[in-house]
């Protein structure tokens, strides 16, 4: 089974993020990077299916700076075979239109069953790379998946996806992309020989000229804000429930005025 596995690098999130005094970015000084969680559960679902063909290969693919191997060594220590570290400035602040054409340029140069995605990144929130993604490569994708079941001729899947009030399941021809969320495995951890063998993996390194693309659309971002804080709850104690209610919903109309 070949799987790609397309991750990104995001901050922690426990980190502290402080807008710098122009309000044009975040303070990165100290920020510690971790891969962005949704594309854990990926690459721990790309070596399950490894594990259960007993063959293949699982290739990550990431675009970033050169901190971004550290992200890509993880992986690697989690049990995946290589990487693909595209790294280039000119994607530097690029549009997920442009990430997605990246990432289907680099895959366009791999086999592959299946690619994975999370369905987010934790830092832009924009959801929108994968589906991008199948669109350039003319692929079918699942989105949201929480159960990936691949058929034992390896030519389809039975995916279970979360949808608004419920659960949908969908069974889809390979390849494809699948984007991952929550509850679809638990990510392994790195073990000491893991992280030992990772140290000789292979990276391959790729600019946009390498895969035959530019990077034109970029994103600018006018202003960065903090959230306001927030007041202090109230409490209401040593009432009676039918006295406690009274006062709350008086509250709720009055001052907060949401009813």
């Amino acid at each position: 089974m070949k799987s790609l596995v397309c991750l990104k690098q995001t901050p922690d999130t426990e980190t502290q993020i402080r807008v710098n005094p122009e309000g044009t970015g975040i303070v990165t000084d100290g920020i510690k990077y971790v891969i962005n969680p949704y594309d854990e559960f990926s690459v721990e679902e790309a070596l399950r299916l490894k594990e259960k063909f007993k063959e293949g290969e699982v290739v990550i693919i990431s675009i970033g700076p050169d901190r971004v191997t550290e992200a890509i060594r993880t992986a690697l220590a989690m049990g995946a075979d290589r990487g693909i570290h595209i790294n280039d400035d000119s994607l530097n602040q690029a549009d997920p239109y442009v990430i997605a054409q990246a990432l289907s340029a680099a895959a366009g140069q791999n086999e592959y069953d299946v690619i994975f995605c999370g369905h987010r990144a934790i830092d832009d929130d924009f959801a929108e790379t994968g589906a991008m993604l199948a669109e350039f490569l003319k692929i079918p994708q699942i989105t949201l998946a929480t159960k990936v079941e691949v058929a034992a001729d390896k030519k389809s899947a039975v995916v279970e996806r979360d949808v608004e009030g419920g659960k949908e399941i969908v069974e889809v021809p390979l390849p494809c992309v699948l984007t991952s969320q929550k509850g679809l495995n638990e990510p392994r951890y790195a073990s000491l020989p893991g992280i030992m063998k990772a140290k000789k993996k292979p990276i391959d390194k790729k600019t946009t000229a390498d895969l035959g693309i530019s990077a034109e659309a970029k994103l600018q971002s006018r202003q960065f804000t903090m959230p306001k804080e927030r007041q202090a709850g109230k409490k209401y104690e040593d009432m009676e429930p039918a006295e406690a209610a009274k006062v709350v919903v008086q509250a709720l109309r009055s001052e907060a005025k949401v009813i």
